[in-house]
């Protein structure tokens, strides 16, 4: 098989792979150790279906890449690919999960009672994002589509440095 070097892309996004990782884990309370019911074909049936357990796994996968992205680490196009595709259902639907679990959690009657003062609360954020303050939820999901949207800039440059064929990275 044919070696070709890992494209920069594919280098670079060691980082997003980082920030994905540990966004996810903040989203969705992952521990640090998860553990997955193996007792049964079907006994995954539940779990598959628990945020947490499912963005566990894409951790993992994240985990998978990382290592992939590693200099000097040697790989295959089609694992590299495979992996990055594993994500993507993941990775596509983390921030509509985070919202979603957000909005379900959330005091309502207090989010009502902050807004009374509209113009008070504007004006203080500004004042704090202008000072450097507290991350925007709106900036941190954008963030996390910005590194998401990486992976995918990996995906296509190795696919342009293999040529569309199964090729070794070193």
């Amino acid at each position: 098989m044919e070696e070709i070097p890992k494209p920069r892309e594919l280098l670079a996004v060691r980082t997003s792979v980082e920030v994905l990782f540990d966004q996810l884990r903040s989203w969705f309370q992952v521990p640090d150790n998860v553990t997955i019911d193996l007792r049964a074909v079907d006994s995954a049936v539940a779990e598959l279906g628990e945020p947490q357990l499912v963005m566990a796994m894409a951790m993992r996968k994240l985990q998978a890449l990382h290592l992939l992205t590693t200099p000097g680490v040697r790989t295959t196009t089609d694992v590299v690919l495979t992996v990055i595709q594993d994500l993507e259902r993941a990775l596509l639907q983390a921030p509509n999960m985070h919202l979603r679990q957000e909005a379900a959690a959330a005091d309502w009657d207090a989010a009502l009672a902050r807004l009374e003062d509209a113009n008070a609360a504007l004006a203080a954020a500004l004042d704090e994002r202008a000072a450097g303050g507290a991350v925007d939820e709106q900036d941190e999901i954008a963030t996390f589509r910005r590194h998401h949207r990486a992976l995918h800039e990996a995906a296509r440059a190795v696919l342009r440095a293999s040529e569309g064929q199964v090729r070794t990275l070193v």
